[in-house]
């Protein structure tokens, strides 16, 4: 080869030896970019995902509180109990408990419904799981019958004032009912759920009382046996914003102990007395280790539930991807230093580098995957949505909002299984395509998707995209049948907006309110509201 074909080849091999490391660096970029939105993402969906279990635990212990209350009114409404107490009208049931009288003393009547009322508050009261008591009382809280046959003939509340603010309470109470919430049983020294029913006669004049104490051993196990998935290590916690005491805590000497974790004191202090609840999560020390937790606030009892976790085991994924496309980073590096020592193997070195691009391609379109599709339903996701939402701004004319949101997700998880629950959120994506077409639909929550499409064609007004939304929804409410738990009747809570201008993820803000305050729809009276 002459000495000038040498030199063309060698500015040739040097020219694509440069266009080859500029991609290289160019490539670099990108997947620092990629490895800092992709680590945000994760980061926020870790935090999403204890916030998902913390509410799931808030649900199983109001509908434990509910079953309880439940239970006691269904007792209340016997007619042994009513009879029992209208007798005590005209009779001092005193007379007949009081063990230091002679049996000869009571009246045959009282004596008799006593009898009856005893035996069937001990029959009812096998059917209660962890059961501390169920009890009849006067309304001066004398103990007429109890589970515990020991106990009748005492008088719970022989404090005035503290008798006085029970009848309040149970007067105040919807139904006449009183939760006392969760507390160290004087009787048993365990912990339980306490709570009151007041009865009346056929003119709304209390009469008696009926009382129920529970054992949270069961609710406890429930809650124990919840699997965690992706924080095996976290634990769970309950404190009392009332008073800063834990209900529920890992170390059973910190029950009915104050909280001294200056965020669970702050947190306390902000929500004592309030009547809505509240979800967030905080993040704090114990000793050298980090910790995040999660918490839900239940107002009717004024708990608030924790999920507590330390923060490399939540943030595990996204350490572990920061690792992984470090070492692809400098894999990348690598192969800019050897593509600037080999210059004379032309042919090795093109192979290397179309092998190389190959695989850079490959990788970049898997991570673009992962950045923008759902993976569970393979639509697009919330980042998506962000992106195609500021790229229709440059758009002129207006654009639809559809959001569609499934209500109380969480109970059919804990219901009918994760399975099921991962089957209704690809169902309801089916139906949004099938109608909405693929790329117009969103998922940008756990349980709720957004539908964006421009107000042309068949969506052309809000009358028309109402249409669309109703046809979709009257589909979306179709029972779905499970294989081993039953069928599941689904609600959606749905809200429509209209936008022309600047788009962005402040739309899907304005639909969370609205559903919000509209709760679940009902076909043919979507809420529509135009936001310009």
């Amino acid at each position: 080869m002459s000495k000038n074909k040498k030199k063309d080849a060698g500015k040739g091999f040097n020219t694509l030896n440069t266009v080859l490391i500029v991609q290289l660096i160019v490539m670099l970029g990108l997947s620092l970019f990629i490895t800092k939105t992709i680590s945000m993402k994760t980061h926020e969906n870790a935090v999403q995902h204890m916030g998902a279990i913390t509410d799931e635990r808030a649900n199983i212990i109001e509908s434990y509180i509910e079953n309880a209350e439940g239970t006691l009114r269904a007792f209340s409404k016997a007619s042994q109990v009513k009879d029992l107490l209208e007798y005590g009208k005209v009779y001092d049931y005193h007379d007949l408990v009081d063990k230091e009288l002679k049996k000869d003393v009571a009246d045959p009547k009282a004596a008799e419904l006593q009898a009856a009322a005893q035996d069937y508050t001990v029959e009812f009261g096998k059917n209660i799981d962890n059961l501390e008591g169920v009890w009849i009382g006067t309304w001066e809280t004398l103990v007429l019958t109890q589970t515990n046959p020991d106990v009748v003939g005492i008088t719970t509340r022989k404090d005035p004032d503290k008798l006085k603010q029970l009848q309040d309470a149970m007067l105040n109470g919807e139904g006449g009912l009183y939760d006392a919430g969760i507390i160290i049983s004087p009787a048993s020294g365990k912990q339980c759920i306490s709570m009151y029913i007041a009865v009346y006669d056929d003119y709304d004049k209390p009469i008696g009382l009926v009382g129920l104490g529970i054992y949270t051993s069961g609710l406890v196990d429930t809650l124990d046996k919840i699997p965690v998935r992706g924080i095996e290590h976290s634990f769970y916690s309950m404190v009392n914003v009332e008073n800063n005491k834990y209900i529920f805590n890992k170390d059973a000497m910190n029950i009915d102990i104050e909280a001294t974790n200056p965020e669970i004191v702050k947190l306390c202090a902000d929500l004592s007395g309030s009547s809505e609840s509240k979800t967030g999560e905080f993040e704090y020390k114990d000793g050298k280790t980090k910790y995040i937790s999660s918490y839900a606030y239940i107002p009717k009892h004024g708990w608030i539930i924790m999920i507590d976790d330390e923060t490399s085991e939540v943030f595990a994924l996204t350490t572990t991807m920061r690792i992984y496309l470090g070492i692809f980073a400098v894999v990348i590096i690598g192969l800019i230093v050897v593509f600037n020592l080999i210059t004379r193997r032309q042919q090795m070195i093109n192979q290397k580098l179309v092998s190389t691009i190959a695989k850079n391609k490959m990788t970049k379109k898997s991570l673009d995957t992962a950045m923008f599709k759902d993976v569970l339903t393979g639509v697009n996701n919330r980042i998506s949505f962000s992106v195609n939402s500021e790229k229709a701004s440059e758009a002129a004319g207006k654009h639809f909002f559809a959001m569609f949101n499934i209500s109380d997700f969480s109970s059919i998880n804990s219901q009918f299984g994760n399975d099921s629950g991962d089957q209704m959120l690809v169902r309801t994506v089916d139906n949004l395509k099938e109608t909405f077409g693929e790329d117009n639909v969103y998922r940008t929550g756990s349980d709720e998707f957004v539908v964006m499409v421009k107000g042309e064609g068949e969506f052309w007004d809000a009358d028309a995209m109402l249409d669309k939304v109703n046809t979709v929804l009257r589909q979306l409410l179709v029972p779905m049948d499970t294989e081993s738990y039953g069928t599941i009747y689904p609600k959606y809570k749905v809200a429509v907006v209209k936008k022309s201008g600047t788009l962005d993820t402040s739309v899907i803000t304005a639909l969370k309110d609205m559903t919000n305050q509209t709760g679940e729809a009902t076909y043919g009276m979507i809420d529509y509201k135009s936001l310009n």
